[in-house]
């Protein structure tokens, strides 16, 4: 008999915490945020390797859960190797690449590793979906103006799969047989063309290529971001963390926190609609570039993460690119059920494992 229910767990390490979801198929049965203590201590991320799994463990112990009835772990992917998309079963050259920061260190790197390491003691299998290093761009995309630098694919792939994925069923269409322009609003901004289930074609928000966000500076005219370089009296470092974390959003209302934007586009909303305005001519300006990779046949157009909440930004994206396409919004960044629907695609047998090498 053929099986149709499975449970998976579902990991997602946080600078502070991890947070942990049981999923009967794509059903959540339990969620916790577990709190990392003595992060002082701890430093080094992969040094709270061991520490974050005995917390996931005791979680699981504790709900009176039956350990033999899950039947797969998956961790959210780190920065590995350009990828292409899709859920990956995690192998020892992925724990060694991981364990090597062999392309940078990031929290996100401790979920396959976690993964591993319990699905390992369990003796079942754990995997990772569709990482930030996913790289399914053309050649001609990553090409500049210098012969020695070359873009590189690093975005919220794993929400704009979903997303796309969703926006597809909702068109009563394959996601692998639609052309859409996904842009993922957040701490970061990546606008992504999606042509028959791959994606072509995004702006870099990791390393702040494209539209400002809530906390990045975005695309600078060069000439002043090399004067910025030589006259601010800040070190390369103090510099790179102004434009990827003290940028955007917060400097032009000096706030910190997204809660902090909620306070303020309820007390003030005019001063937030202001720079809303410039961030969605951006953004707009950035699907429209985007729409001609594929000459403008697009489909659809979608608006997600957490920027995605706020209406009034929503609307005046719309305005400026409904010429193109109609747009649908997915709020927030459903990254657990995101990670547990991949794992079960693969379960169920609807698509393949892939292997990283």
């Amino acid at each position: 008999m053929t099986k149709n229910i499975f449970r998976i767990l579902v990991i997602n390490p946080l600078v502070e915490s991890t947070r942990v979801a049981l999923y009967e198929n794509d059903e959540c049965l339990y969620e916790q945020f577990v709190a990392l203590t003595d992060t002082t201590l701890e430093k080094e991320i992969l040094v709270q390797r061991n520490r974050r799994k005995q917390n996931i463990i005791q979680i699981i112990q504790s709900i009176g859960i039956d350990i033999s009835t899950i039947d797969a772990v998956c961790g959210r992917g780190g920065l590995l190797r350009p990828i292409e998309g899709g859920t990956y079963l995690v192998n020892e050259q992925m724990i060694e690449d991981l364990t090597n920061s062999i392309n940078g260190t990031h929290v996100s790197n401790l979920g396959a590793l976690l993964a591993y390491d319990i699905a390992t003691d369990w003796n079942i299998n754990a995997y990772i979906v569709d990482p930030v290093v996913v790289d399914e761009m053309l050649d001609i995309a990553k090409k500049t103006g210098l012969p020695s630098i070359e873009r590189k694919s690093i975005f919220h792939a794993l929400n704009q799969k979903s997303v796309g994925r969703s926006l597809a069923y909702q068109l009563h269409a394959n996601y692998e047989d639609l052309c859409l322009v996904i842009a993922h609003m957040g701490g970061g901004i990546t606008v992504g063309v999606h042509q028959y289930g791959q994606v072509i074609d995004v702006n870099n928000g990791f390393d702040g290529d494209g539209p400002f966000s809530f906390e990045r500076a975005g695309s600078i005219p060069n000439k002043d971001l090399i004067q910025l370089s030589f006259n601010s009296g800040l070190s390369k470092e103090e510099l790179q963390y102004q434009l990827i974390n003290r940028s955007g959003i917060k400097a032009y209302l000096d706030i910190e926190r997204s809660a902090d934007l909620k306070i303020l586009w309820k007390a003030e909303p005019e001063k937030v609609k202001g720079v809303f305005d410039i961030l969605a001519y951006q953004v707009a300006k950035e699907i429209g570039k985007m729409s001609t990779v594929v000459s403008g046949n697009v489909n659809a157009i979608a608006l997600t993460g957490d920027l995605a909440n706020y209406d009034y930004l929503n609307q005046k994206i719309i305005e400026q690119v409904s010429w193109i396409a109609d747009t649908y919004i997915y709020p927030g960044e459903n990254v657990m059920l995101a990670l547990a629907q991949g794992t079960l695609r693969v379960l169920k047998g609807i698509e393949k494992v892939k292997q990283y090498n």
